[in-house]
């Protein structure tokens, strides 16, 4: 016998409508911080090897060759390394993500595989972009339907109530 999986309750309604609209902010900036990661990556690593600065002698934004060192790659710019800000910048946002699509998984009863889908797309580039408009398209059908089911639902017992004709006492 297969066991349906539980509904949300209407009551979490609310906080299912809050976890949705962190879920997408959180979605977009990682969504956003991964593609900049994508194209730091492609600057150094590839045969341009250089990596983004700000500030320093070079002025407000500039790139700096990467070359190989004792150590391995090593940047010759000075100033704030932008590559290095984006690189801990979105691995500390991915953590809020995570709790992003946890909040909305655990409040909407899904599986773990959509967990997993959802997870994947703080490291899938793009995937964070088509994850937050199905998962808002999907949520907001839900509850709109669940909602207009109860609404009919108590409409229907409202008047059952009021067409049993009840005895007069005496």
């Amino acid at each position: 016998m297969e066991r349906m999986p539980r509904a949300p309750k209407l009551a979490s309604f609310p906080a299912i409508r809050g976890a949705l609209k962190f879920y997408q902010i959180c979605s977009v900036i990682t969504g956003v911080g991964l593609l900049l990661l994508c194209a730091e990556m492609v600057l150094k690593y590839t045969p341009l090897h250089v990596e983004v600065f700000m500030g320093g002698s070079g002025g407000f934004l500039w790139l700096a060759p990467v070359v190989e060192g004792p150590e391995g790659l090593e940047s010759t710019g000075d100033g704030l390394n932008l590559s290095l800000g984006i690189l801990v910048a979105h691995g500390w946002f991915y953590v809020v993500y995570l709790f992003a699509c946890f909040r909305m998984w655990s409040l909407m009863r899904w599986n773990v595989i959509r967990l997993g889908m959802l997870a994947a797309g703080g490291v899938i580039p793009l995937l964070s972009f088509f994850m937050e408009a199905r998962v808002g398209r999907e949520v907001k059908t839900y509850l709109a339907e669940r909602e207009a089911e109860e609404m009919h639902t108590r409409s229907e017992r409202s008047s059952l109530t009021h067409a049993i004709p009840t005895e007069n006492k005496r």
